[in-house]
């Protein structure tokens, strides 16, 4: 029975993490019977470690999962890893830099074989993270996007959208990271607002003397420039329809074009048109037939076409071309620009838009009927408001760029011939082109997006292709728990593709959560420096505590503000749980009380009554806010329970019954009752305390596969009766707090109405036990169902008398200071409305104390 005097969760949680994975207890089996509940973890890099955004994420999901396993759902938690094409590349080249190796001097074969062993070496540490946090999953059917049979579910999928005429292959405008060397989606590319310049350029107007102004923030580009756009309805430039001009610095004469691209209220009203530097200039020189001249190459380097530029970096060169243009006075002016600047997702260089031979994803077709799904509640967007964003992100898609320049990744299955330079997409490596028979065939270099594989994973996991009793049985998956950043990015690709590939939706809800964020709500990131561990914070507060203090913030809509005070907070719970089974232990200890766990026994003492049924609204109440993802609502209930009803009250009560050596009685029966069933209830939230304490009590199985609590019978009688008793007891500590009192015994008188003598005279005992005052009861006539005063010894009078005398004093000083300030004319007219508002309300309140204390001083008369 020994529990020991100080929660220490660094005691047992590596034990029971390691227990839950080795034990196999949640393992899946698809033929067991009962509703079923599948989710999969969106996959972490291989590369990457836990952050609070997996912790938090990971531990919304725990609690959804445990929940519904112990409420007896046939339950699959699948996890796994994504291979993260570019953040691995980078990581290998990284090493073999440190060698003095680079991946061109081993060739492709080699550097593959290196990254599958620097899989091997590093690529658990994420894994071996979670499995220390205690997450719940079916380790037995762990993935991992490059295995073979995920891969075979890639080739499969590439295919078949390429017969249906979903995938093609062209020269289009890219995001492309230099350092990477690799085409980047949009949504691998992130903006940051900097302060940059608009340098204004003039263009002299062929066979004129006149100049055509236009504005621009990138003056490299304008060595490829193949036009000049005006808008059609620019009064200003009506006679330069259909004229030319010379390109500065290139002498090549170029067209004026009418184009909407020129807005009349930016800039001078023309624009240089860069069709190959540029994704909007693309689009116009697609519409106007114009020539495409690349002059920065995929380096980000000058090249031939830049002409005596050739060879600089991008930015020297700008600098180079400014300066000419201001020796030729062709350089306006320059202002003051704020633009919002690419940048790659992983290494952060600024991207180079560049029109690049590419592997393309026809989207359209995808988002109508992903739109579809979200119109007809085939999936639902919890919070609801996340729908207006997806129909308008699905609505303006653009098609997706899935090919990547990489080595580490899903080869594309494309064989390109060397005869007749046609394309053979197969399953299989092809012996001859589909085209002309020639066997001079080579695969496409490229490999695919990682984003490609990953939105395949509800699916893919499952045994797709194949129609596996796993895929049967668990897809479409329950729901996807994520962080709304990666709604483009993730939720929407895997919307569309399963749709098309499964023809079901792959989840019928999406849990949008906030971010989380550092005590000054910003977005933790390592550039900011405010990155927490959530291995240190656990290491430091405990697994329980951590997970406590997110699902109280996790309300719908609203971002997580992540504080040590929380977390302190969140400590003392699960203290609290702790010494609450420690009081429990010892007086089973004192009472000769076996560790058991046993049923209720009859429920008949005021206390038992109004505690199960506080027991049978809570578990009604926290397994509604599972279902409807509210889990900072679930928490705060089960807070509120255990610690106010539970210890406060209850425990408190109980302890009164508890004799020594009185063996299993009833009370104890009732007590330990609800002492089990809150560790269930508790356990989706906090599982390592629970699953101690559980063991504590003599159990050999886990409390997770015990039945989750269900909703029972209210006795509204027993909770009537109850809060009025919580009234008196809490009025006759209000007064004893007010009197300055401290603990000592004190008599007084407890006055009553009919309906309510019976009950409070039946509770004599435990009033007096909750208050260490002797009451003498009363019947007659209140109006509150009733009345108490307490008798307040000769000297404790005096000498509170002096306290409230004095706090008139000072309270009534207060109101004359306001009131000065109120009654000042001049101020009153020029004080904002605010302020004024604020000092009526302090009035009011010191008015308020002042009303009191003179009640007090009365009573005391």
């Amino acid at each position: 029975m020994e529990i020991e005097k100080i929660y220490e969760p660094q005691r047992f949680e590596a034990h029971w993490a390691k227990w839950w994975v080795e034990s196999g207890l949640y393992r899946a089996d698809p033929s067991a019977p009962g509703p079923r509940f599948s989710i999969v973890i969106p996959p972490p890099n291989v590369t990457g470690s836990l952050h609070m955004g997996h912790m938090l994420d990971h531990t919304i999901m725990d609690a959804a999962v445990r929940w519904h396993r112990m409420s007896g759902d046939n339950t699959l938690w699948l996890p796994g890893v994504d291979h993260a094409g570019i953040a691995t590349q980078i990581m290998v080249e990284r090493m073999l830099a440190e060698q003095g190796i680079s991946r061109k001097d081993i060739g492709r074969e080699e550097f593959e074989k290196r990254v599958w062993e620097w899989k091997e070496k590093y690529g658990n540490r994420i894994t071996d993270q979670m499995k220390q946090i205690g997450e719940s999953v079916d380790w037995s059917r762990e993935r991992f996007t490059m295995s073979p049979e995920l891969s075979r579910a890639v080739i499969e999928a590439f295919v078949r959208l390429h017969e249906r005429g979903l995938i093609y292959r062209g020269a289009y405008m890219v995001n492309w990271c230099p350092r990477c060397q690799t085409a980047l989606s949009d949504l691998e590319t992130v903006h940051q607002e900097s302060q940059g310049h608009l340098w204004h350029i003039k263009y002299p107007i062929t066979g004129t003397a006149r100049f055509l102004t236009v504005a621009t923030t990138r003056p490299e580009t304008m060595l490829g420039d193949t036009a000049v756009a005006i808008n059609a309805r620019d009064s200003r430039y009506f006679d330069l329809h259909g004229k030319t001009v010379t390109l500065p610095l290139m002498n090549r004469e170029i067209p004026i074009i009418l184009d909407d691209l020129a807005d009349p209220a930016f800039g001078s009203g023309a624009v240089k048109v860069t069709p190959a530097h540029d994704p909007n200039d693309f689009e116009v020189g697609q519409r106007h037939d114009l020539p495409r001249i690349q002059v920065i190459d995929g380096q980000a380097r000058m090249q031939a076409e830049a002409g005596p530029y050739e060879g600089l970096d991008r930015f020297e060169a700008r600098k180079r071309i400014v300066e000419d243009l201001e020796k030729l006075g062709l350089l306006e002016k320059v202002e003051a620009h704020t633009l919002s600047i690419g940048r790659c997702d992983r290494c952060k260089t600024i991207i180079e838009p560049l029109v690049s031979t590419q592997w393309f994803v026809k989207t359209k077709p995808l988002a109508e009927k992903a739109l579809r799904a979200a119109e007809d509640g085939s999936i639902r967007f919890i919070p609801e408001n996340w729908n207006a964003t997806y129909n308008n992100w699905m609505t303006n898609i653009r098609d997706w760029c899935i090919s990547r320049q990489l080595w580490w990744g899903h080869r594309i299955p494309a064989w390109h011939c060397g005869q007749c330079q046609g394309i053979t997409v197969a399953r299989s490596a092809p012996n001859a082109c589909s085209h002309c028979g020639s066997d001079k065939l080579e695969q496409d270099s490229d490999v695919l997006d990682t984003w490609f594989s990953s939105s395949l994973w509800p699916f893919s996991t499952l045994g797709w292709p194949d129609e596996t009793a796993d895929l049967t049985t668990y897809y479409p998956t329950s729901v996807l728990i994520t962080g709304f950043d990666i709604l483009f990015f993730w939720v929407a690709r895997m919307i569309m593709m399963g749709i098309e590939l499964t023809g079901d939706v792959p989840f019928r809800q999406v849990h949008m959560h906030g971010l989380v964020r550092d005590a000054e709500r910003q977005k933790m990131s390592k550039m900011k420096g405010n990155v927490i561990d959530p291995l240190d914070t656990t290491a430091r507060f405990g697994t329980d505590a951590v997970r406590v203090s997110l699902l109280m913030g996790v309300a719908a809509g609203t971002d997580i503000v992540y504080t040590d005070e929380k977390l302190l907070a969140a400590r003392g719970f699960a203290n609290k749980i702790w010494n609450a089974a420690r009081l429990v232990f010892l007086n089973m200890e004192r009472s000769g009380v076996e560790p058991v766990v046993v049923e209720p026994g009859d429920i008949e003492s005021l206390e038992d009554r109004w505690m199960f049924s506080q027991l049978h609204r809570t578990a009604e109440t926290v397994s509604r806010a599972f279902e409807n993802h509210r889990y900072h609502e679930a928490a705060e209930t089960l807070w509120h329970f255990f610690w106010h009803d539970f210890c406060d009250w209850y425990l408190e009560m109980k302890k009164m019954r508890l004799a020594e050596g009185s063996g299993l009685t009833n009370d104890w029966r009732n007590l330990l009752g609800i002492f089990v069933a809150s560790l269930r209830l508790l356990h989706p939230m906090m599982p390592f305390i629970t699953e101690e304490l559980w063991h504590r009590l003599g159990a050999t199985d886990s409390i997770s596969l015990q039945p989750y609590p269900k909703k029972g019978e209210i006795d509204e009688a027993a909770e009537n009766e109850m809060n009025l008793l919580q009234k008196v007891i809490t009025e006759a500590r209000t007064q004893r707090a007010n009197s300055n009192l401290g603990t000592k015994p004190l008599d007084g008188n407890l006055y009553a109405d009919t309906s309510s003598f019976a009950l409070l005279t039946s509770q004599a005992a435990v009033i007096h036990k909750l208050t260490n005052v002797n009451f003498t009861f009363h019947q007659k006539p209140v109006s509150a169902g009733f009345e108490m005063s307490l008798s307040v010894p000769e000297q404790d009078a005096a000498a509170k008398q002096a306290r409230l005398m004095k706090e008139i004093a000072q309270h009534e000083k207060l109101v004359i200071d306001k009131d000065r300030q109120l009654n000042n004319e001049k101020f009153m007219q020029g004080a904002p409305p605010h302020v004024i508002e604020s000092l009526r309300s302090k009035r009011a309140e010191y008015q308020a104390q002042i009303e009191k204390s003179r009640a007090a001083l009365a009573g005391l008369e």
